[in-house]
């Protein structure tokens, strides 16, 4: 039996710059797995991809308290690190391009319902913009606030096209 646990699957279909979803995190769970599968662009400008936490009175939590880090691997030049303290949203989490080319993210999220402690990200991703990229990313909320669910923004464009997928963690004991 599979301690992954389907909780909720979004298909992308049409131009957005962000998805919701919602009512994900519970109290069933610590540690949830989010897959993006075959994410994609209907324009050549080159998106990024990263995330927000959607708190338990369903609004975005947009207050300068992210802090993250991403080590780019790239294909074509020398891998680089980013750094963030303070944002309203993680850093980099995946490059996105123009379709057929796409990214692929599994990001595990940590303690997103818990009241009593900072949600904690880590995620790694691969993407074709034309080169091949690696991301290995983490991330912190610093609030201490129960998040119910999160949201996916691409920055400078629109997503056209793929999967979310959130599972929870089961831990037998």
């Amino acid at each position: 039996m599979s301690n992954l646990r389907l909780i909720n699957e979004t298909e992308i279909t049409s131009d957005v710059s962000s998805v919701d979803i919602t009512d994900v995190f519970s109290a069933d769970f610590n540690i949830y797995q989010v897959t993006i599968n075959n994410a994609s662009l209907n324009s050549s400008t080159v998106a990024q991809l990263r995330y927000r936490f959607i708190n338990a009175s369903g609004s975005l939590v947009t207050a300068s308290n992210y802090d993250s880090a991403t080590l780019q691997l790239d294909s074509g030049a020398s891998f680089t690190e980013n750094r963030e303290v303070n944002t309203t949203r993680t850093e980099l989490i995946s490059y996105l391009d123009l379709t057929p080319e796409s990214s692929s993210v599994t990001t595990y999220i940590f303690n997103p319902y818990s009241s009593s402690s900072y949600t904690f990200l880590i995620s790694q991703a691969s993407a074709q913009t034309g080169r091949c990229y690696g991301h290995k990313s983490i991330a912190v909320l610093k609030q201490t606030a129960s998040m119910t669910g999160f949201n996916v923004l691409a920055t400078a464009n629109s997503i056209a096209s793929g999967f979310i997928r959130t599972y929870g963690l089961r831990v037998d004991s």
